[in-house]
């Protein structure tokens, strides 16, 4: 009687890439090996040897190679993500620093028009103030000079009914200054030529109230520095009763601008401006406001 050789077979569903390799394997080589013994042989034959192999080495390098695709598939799956994630960041991150760029440079735009717009607004207003204080000289000059047109007037009047004493008065105008008077006068003129710098002091440049400073100085008077202060002291004399020394000045007595120095002949010597530095100049270039005397 003959045998038919049959292995059970129970198989459950695929979990997995290896085990399907291993399995497959498994079959190949049990298929491969049987050896069944003659289909009609006789009745008291012996039973047939069933010979079961192993999977060979081919089929499980199979198995670990599909693994092992699978697993770096499934790595190079998980680095594009983290490498998409990185980007989306650093896109996120490039826009909230190009938005904050730009808000920073529109606060700096805006900070800077309103600092030209100031700048603008106290210019004009320093510009007013300064147009207020010409206005303010030229009626202080005008009323002064007014002031002296009249006295003198009155002084004109008042020689001619005297006898002569008008020719007096001119005699002492053209007498050459002697003692302190000589020293300013001397010193003023020994400067004419130099620079007009503000705040200078000499001995090269000068402003108005450094230059009658000095001078006085090289008479052994002391006098204070600002131009104000220097028309203040002494006494005031008319316009045309000056003598050589006297203090020359241009504004209100109490708030002058600009000081000279009387040197007879009807002529000053003045730190003037930068553009004509120490001159000597007639009245009549630039009639002062008022004189005062110390000496």
């Amino acid at each position: 009687m003959s045998h038919t050789a049959h292995i059970p077979s129970h198989r459950k569903p695929r979990r997995s890439a290896s085990k399907l390799a291993l399995r497959a394997g498994v079959a190949g080589g049990v298929l491969g090996t049987i050896a069944v013994a003659g289909a009609a042989g006789p009745a008291n034959a012996e039973p047939v040897t069933e010979t079961i192999e192993m999977p060979t080495l081919g089929s499980l390098e199979t198995g670990a190679g599909l693994a092992s695709a699978v697993a770096a598939s499934a790595e190079a799956s998980q680095q594009e993500a983290l490498d998409q994630s990185l980007l989306t960041q650093e896109n996120a991150a490039l826009q909230k620093a190009a938005k904050e760029a730009k808000k920073a440079k529109a606060e700096a735009d805006r900070k800077a028009a309103a600092e030209r717009a100031e700048a603008a607004r106290l210019k004009a207003e320093q510009e007013r103030q300064e147009a207020e204080e010409r206005a303010s000289r030229d009626r202080a000059r005008t009323q002064l000079a007014t002031t002296s047109a009249s006295s003198s007037s009155d002084d004109d009047s008042s020689s001619s009914s005297d006898g002569g004493s008008s020719s007096e008065s001119g005699d002492s105008e053209t007498q050459a200054p002697s003692g302190s008077a000589a020293a300013i006068v001397a010193f003023a003129r020994a400067q004419i030529g130099d620079a007009y710098v503000s705040g200078g002091t000499g001995p090269n440049s000068w402003d108005c109230s450094g230059l009658v400073q000095a001078a006085y100085r090289a008479a052994g008077i002391d006098l204070p520095r600002i131009s104000y202060s220097q028309s203040s002291m002494g006494t005031s004399v008319s316009l045309s009763d000056l003598q050589p020394g006297d203090i020359l000045y241009w504004g209100s007595r109490s708030n002058s601008y600009h000081v000279a120095i009387y040197v007879g002949g009807g002529n000053f010597v003045g730190a003037q401006n930068t553009s004509t530095g120490v001159v000597e100049r007639s009245l009549d270039w630039d009639s002062p406001s008022g004189a005062v005397r110390i000496l």
